[in-house]
């Protein structure tokens, strides 16, 4: 993982950054509350960070403490969208206890 998408993302869904991306690595589809980034494809260039107008793309190893569980989140999404799914709502309902 490289570059995280944050809880600010959430219901906002600007998606600036994937304007911006040179390599096309985040994605959302229908029904999704939030972008993600593939982990595999991200060159780390960081355009997508400042491309976001509400400040929710972080490098992985600056992630705030209190959204650090989207940096699982992003990843899975790439092997389980339901799961990731899941887990954003159970994030932004205020359970802290996502795992």
């Amino acid at each position: 993982m490289t570059f995280v998408i944050t809880n600010a993302c959430v219901d906002v869904l600007d998606q600036s950054c994937i304007e911006v991306c040179p390599v096309d690595c985040i994605l959302i589809e229908e029904g999704d509350r939030m972008c993600y980034v593939e982990p595999n494809d991200c060159i780390d260039c960081g355009v997508c960070e400042g491309a976001c107008p509400v400040g929710a793309i972080f490098e992985e190893a600056a992630v705030p403490k209190e959204s650090v569980e989207f940096t699982e989140i992003n990843a899975l999404w790439f092997e389980d969208k339901s799961a990731a799914r899941a887990k954003v709502d159970a994030f932004m309902e205020g359970n802290t206890s996502i795992t």
